[in-house]
C-alpha cells in the first residue's frame, strides 16, 4: 500500500515546490531620488544642463545638430525648456556620449590580439611570414 503512494506523494510534493518556491523571482531595482530642497534640484539641474552642454560642444554632435537643421540658439532654448525628467534623460545619455572615447581603446585592444595571435604562433613551433 505504501508503494502505491509514494510516486503520486513525490510528485505532489515536487508539484507544491515548484509553485510555492520557484514561481516569485525576486526583483530588485533602485529609485530616483528627490532632491531635499529646491537649490539642490536646481544644483543638480543646472549640473546636468553642464553636462549635456559640453556635449553639444563638440564637433560631431554641433554637426548632426546643423544637418538636421538646428542652430545653436535653437537647441540653448530648447535645453532651458525641457523638464527635470527630460534633462536627466539627456544627461545619461550624453554620458554614453563621452564614454565612447576617441577610438584609442579599440587600437589598443587590437594590437593586443595580434600580439597573443603572435605569441601562442610562436609557442606552437608556427612560423609567421608577411610578404
Amino acid at each position: 500500500m505504501l508503494k502505491k503512494f509514494r510516486i503520486p506523494m513525490l510528485a505532489m510534493f515536487v508539484a507544491t515546490y515548484i509553485v510555492l518556491f520557484m514561481s516569485f523571482p525576486a526583483v530588485a531595482g533602485l529609485i530616483h531620488s528627490i532632491p531635499s530642497s529646491v537649490e539642490m534640484a536646481n544644483k543638480v539641474r543646472g549640473a546636468e544642463i553642464n553636462k549635456v552642454q559640453k556635449v553639444l560642444e563638440m564637433q560631431i554632435v554641433t554637426d548632426k545638430l546643423q544637418a538636421y537643421g538646428l542652430s545653436a540658439d535653437e537647441v540653448k532654448a530648447k535645453l532651458q525648456s525641457m523638464s527635470d525628467e527630460q534633462l536627466h534623460l539627456m544627461a545619461q545619455a550624453s554620458d554614453r556620449v563621452l564614454a565612447g572615447g576617441d577610438g584609442l581603446g579599440i587600437v589598443i585592444g587590437l594590437l593586443v590580439i595580434v600580439i597573443l595571435v603572435i605569441i601562442i604562433m610562436k609557442l606552437m613551433d608556427k612560423k609567421i611570414i608577411v610578404k
